[in-house]
């Protein structure tokens, strides 16, 4: 069984400031200098962590101190938490300085409706002061405008490899293909992959990340030709015409999670595990993000695990 390994809540801030203070200065005496305590209070301090984790940490002679073995792991990371620290204070400090600022995002359709909503309330909680812009649209259009600087980050389903090349990708979660239609449709009764042809069928146009998807779920079902086809991935449209016709639409599960949970729209049975593909941010990884990037994530972050994606 794997172990998970939970931080000691009796380490603080003083315990890592002090400890990272001292080896720079390569003297208790020094340090206690810089940090505005007398030496018996760092000392204590550095007694205290030694104590907390178990091991000696720094050994004392004549020449100054020197770091064990653990020692010299800890730093490694007491110093990545120090600067980690710093830059969030900065990135604070900046938001604050700058007053109103924009941040820009790109929304594929499979996260627009389901996700976002969530997402900006939490990013507008930390971020009062920055003005969210929030751009739908295919993942080639916004691929592009984030390639070229007009939007900050883009949040959707992973694109084929050949649109993404220079674009990192932080993946989220996972999520599949549903194919919808109004509830009372007569594939309810009768559920046959190979029967949608004969209704009117959204299906994801040229150029949408789930278009490949969907041909593979219809390929992998032996589905022909599909003679009366719309191509969109327009939410608003589906969600309108879909509910009064005899329509079947394929479409990513977070646009419709809402309206099939309301009864609005019914999901068919079908195996579509064939289209289950990753969502996740996209950012230009030549760029230091900005704050506002930084908070846009921890947005996301939370509110992934609200959704218990």
């Amino acid at each position: 069984m794997e172990s998970i390994l939970v931080l000691d809540t009796r380490i603080k801030f003083r315990h890592i400031q002090s400890f990272v203070e001292i080896v720079r200065q390569k003297s208790l005496k020094r340090a206690s200098e810089q940090l505005f305590v007398t030496q018996p209070a760092i000392s204590k301090t550095l007694r205290e962590l030694e104590e907390i984790l178990g091991h000696p940490l720094l050994t004392r002679n004549r020449a100054g101190i020197a770091l064990t073995p653990q020692g010299e792991v800890f730093l490694h990371f007491a110093e990545m938490s120090l600067a980690a620290l710093r830059q969030g204070i900065a990135g604070v400090e900046e938001l604050g300085r700058q007053g109103s600022t924009s941040f820009t995002v790109g929304s594929l359709p499979s996260v627009a409706a389901r996700l976002m909503p969530l997402v900006t309330e939490e990013f507008l909680e930390r971020a009062p002061d920055v003005t969210l812009r929030i751009i739908d649209g295919p993942h080639g259009y916004l691929i592009d405008l984030l390639r070229r600087g007009h939007i900050d980050l883009v949040i959707g389903r992973l694109g084929a490899p050949d649109t993404m090349q220079n674009i990192s990708f932080t993946q989220l979660y996972n999520e599949h293909l549903d194919f919808v239609v109004r509830p009372g449709h007569p594939l309810l009764a009768q559920p046959d992959i190979r029967r949608i042809a004969d209704w009117p069928v959204i299906f994801p146009p040229e150029g949408a990340a789930i278009r490949a998807l969907a041909e593979r779920v219809l390929i992998a079902h032996g589905v022909g030709a599909l003679p009366r086809r719309l191509e969109t991935v327009s939410g608003a449209f589906g969600r309108r015409y879909v509910p009064n016709s005899d329509a079947v639409w394929i479409i990513s599960a977070g646009v419709v999670a809402k309206e099939i949970a309301d009864g609005q729209l019914a999901r068919l049975p079908f195996d579509t595990a064939i289209s289950n593909g990753p969502v996740g941010l996209m950012a230009r990884p030549d760029e230091t993000a900005p704050p506002a990037a930084q908070i846009f994530r921890l947005a996301v972050a939370s509110a992934v695990e609200q959704l218990g994606l």
